[in-house]
């Protein structure tokens, strides 16, 4: 390794050292060891080959000695070859080990960025909905980027390195003292001046690189959220665009300076330390030629100690930086495991079992809400402060939103839920799919609590459609298999025809092959909403939650949406949260919610006939107008 590289490593792993210098935990440790068995055998070899690499960094300089020696001496001619060929054979050595260290490297690294990964990815997807509703969504993928790959560094990088260089200085330490104890010992004063300015420059840079850093989270975040689609429109209809560039431009000018004087920074401490090692050098060949010239020494060994120095510089100051490396490393798995020890609310219990099928009429599965009572959790047991960017994560949390709910659906009937917004009726939608646990009283499906049910079980009896209809940035197969991964070309047109909406798919280009957007933009609400009754058609559950399906949408649309619901509807146990009363008026029981409890509860008629809530709700939003102008789906089922 040249002055030069080494000069760079020495700065840059003091730039990148971690200010919280905490100490080694064991916990942590064991459970890196767990990460790192399943790749024990590429790591030993790793090792091997790092020990062998650095014996030939060093059997390089003592031959070259030789070769100086054999030809200041005047031969023979056949020593000389001799060690000209070991020199070579030494090179191909050193290069095929090279290659093997980097493929071993890039084995057991990959391999652990694959481990922690997946390991981040399946436990993040197991998380409650209020971690989600809670996490800034780019510190978690930095999760699982940046610290993933920074914890594979310890044993790509950092082990290896302290191994091999350890190594390296011994064997090089050994050899130099052998052929003179003085200059060797001289040599090793000029190591502060080399090591020191690296540690005062790189905090410097560090704080710099910080900086720069945070402007260009800030950026980031700022293109994010405006090159959305719903971000795009909200700048063009109220924001002020000369606004945001200049906001902009400010951060993007800041991290220009940043770069052009840590640049500077950079050329100047490199230079510097390549100075040092050109006066290192330069005592080499001047101490060791006086003593070459007293007979003293050799001149081959005076080629020998200028050539051995810099593998001495290399791992010095690779080894002054190590433990550095080690306390990155390790803060770099702690972040990672501080997302792994989030415990998730909801688990399968040991003994979880399927629902049980539905009853002789074919109408599917009932269910049951019995004396629940329910407070979101508090964000301590779903989230962590740098998850959400604050310094101290919000502490309200675990007052109760439901109050002794109780209802049943018996199989094949409608239960609709009208109410105040917040008055909780998206919460029992919730709480009915297990998106939540209840704090007391049980929430059943075919009479069994859904605690005492698997998820996958639960998952396969009951589709829920939102009022966003959220799609992924993926094709509209895509997006209607993932209620069933199974499905046929055939099932997705027999799925968008009961939707209304295989006319408008047939007339797209690309037909089921259309990438719908991010979100679904390139579609209209009411598309949206059909492709996510089509999706929830293709599942085929047992139970059917409609969450506002058709709160944001205009006549025309909520006419088309109604229409597939009604086929959505059809023969299945239905939770209906309605907004616009028009669309319940047929169901089997209608709920009144307000401040998380049920107020009223009746038919519709009955309803209107007792002159409480519903009726103030019905006359408010059909003043001057017949309310049957609005007969929809779930008035027809």
């Amino acid at each position: 390794m040249s002055m030069d590289v080494t000069a760079w490593n020495s700065l840059y792993n003091a730039m990148h050292a971690q200010s919280d210098r905490r100490p080694f935990s064991a916990a942590t440790v064991r459970r890196i060891g767990g990460f790192a068995r399943p790749h024990r055998g590429a790591l030993i070899a790793f090792l091997v080959v790092g020990i062998a690499t650095a014996a030939t960094a060093v059997a390089t300089p003592v031959l070259a000695g030789r070769v100086v020696d054999a030809i200041t001496a005047g031969g023979p001619t056949a020593l000389v070859i001799t060690l000209a060929v070991a020199i070579a054979a030494i090179a191909l050595a050193e290069a095929g080990l090279n290659l093997l260290g980097r493929w071993l490297s890039a084995r057991i690294g990959e391999g652990l960025i694959f481990d922690l990964r997946t390991a981040v990815f399946d436990h993040v997807q197991r998380m409650p909905i209020a971690f989600f509703t809670r996490t800034r969504t780019g510190a978690l993928v930095s999760r699982l980027n940046s610290d993933v790959i920074g914890a594979q560094r310890a044993f790509s990088g950092t082990l290896s390195g302290v191994v091999s260089n350890l190594v390296t200085l011994i064997l090089t330490l050994v050899v130099m003292l052998g052929i003179s104890w003085q200059i060797t010992l001289l040599s090793l004063v000029l190591l502060p001046i080399f090591v020191i300015p690296a540690r005062r420059m790189g905090a410097r840079l560090a704080r710099q690189s910080r900086e720069a850093a945070n402007h260009n989270a800030v950026m980031t975040s700022q293109m994010t959220e405006r090159f959305s689609a719903p971000g795009a429109t909200l700048i063009k209809l109220f924001g002020r665009p000369e606004r945001e560039s200049a906001e902009f431009g400010v951060r993007a000018g800041r991290v220009r300076d940043i770069g052009v004087h840590t640049a500077m920074l950079q050329a100047t401490f490199t230079n510097a330390l390549t100075l040092v090692s050109a006066l290192a050098l330069a005592l080499v060949y001047g101490l060791g030629g006086v003593f070459a010239v007293a007979g003293q020494l050799q001149a081959g060994d005076v080629v020998a100690l200028a050539l051995l120095l810099t593998r001495l510089y290399a791992p010095l100051t690779a080894l002054a930086g190590a433990r550095v490396d080690l306390m990155s490393a390790l803060v770099s798995f702690e972040r990672v495991f501080e997302v792994l020890d989030l415990e998730p609310l909801i688990t399968d219990a040991p003994d979880a079992r399927a629902v049980p099928a539905g009853d002789a009429s074919g109408n599917g599965v009932g269910l049951e809400f019995d004396d629940v009572t329910f407070a979101y959790p508090a964000a301590g047991k779903v989230s962590l402060a740098s998850l959400e960017e604050v310094a101290v994560l919000d502490q309200r949390g675990g007052e109760d939103v439901l109050h002794d709910v109780s209802f049943t659906a018996a199989p094949g009937r409608m239960i609709a839920l009208v109410g105040s917004s917040g008055a909780g009726k998206s919460t029992i939608a919730q709480l009915a799919a297990r998106l939540y646990d209840t704090d007391s009283g049980a929430v059943r499906l075919g009479g069994v609590d859904v605690r005492e049910l698997s998820a996958a079980s639960i998952k396969q009896t009951i589709g829920m459609v939102t009022q966003d209809g959220h799609l992924f940035h993926a094709s509209l197969a895509e997006n209607l298999r993932l209620a069933y991964p199974e499905a046929t070309d055939d099932d997705l047109w027999d799925a968008l025809g009961r939707a209304r909406l295989a006319e408008v798919v047939r007339a797209l280009p690309d037909g089921l092959d259309t990438v719908v957007g991010e979100r679904g933009y390139r579609l209209s609400g009411g598309e949206r909403q059909r492709l996510a009754i089509a999706r929830l058609l293709l599942a085929r559950p047992q139970v059917v939650i409609l969450d506002e399906a058709t709160a944001s949408l205009d006549a025309t649309s909520e006419a088309a949406v109604q229409a597939a619901l009604a086929e959505a509807l059809v023969g299945r146990t239905s939770l209906v949260i309605a907004h616009r009363l028009s669309t319940i008026r047929a169901a089997d029981e209608i709920l009144v919610v307000e401040a998380g409890r049920i107020v009223e509860r009746g038919d519709h008629a009955s309803l209107l006939a007792r002159g409480g809530r519903y009726a103030e709700l019905h006359r408010t939003q059909f003043a001057g107008g017949d309310d049957a102008r609005r007969s929809g789906c779930c008035s027809a089922a």
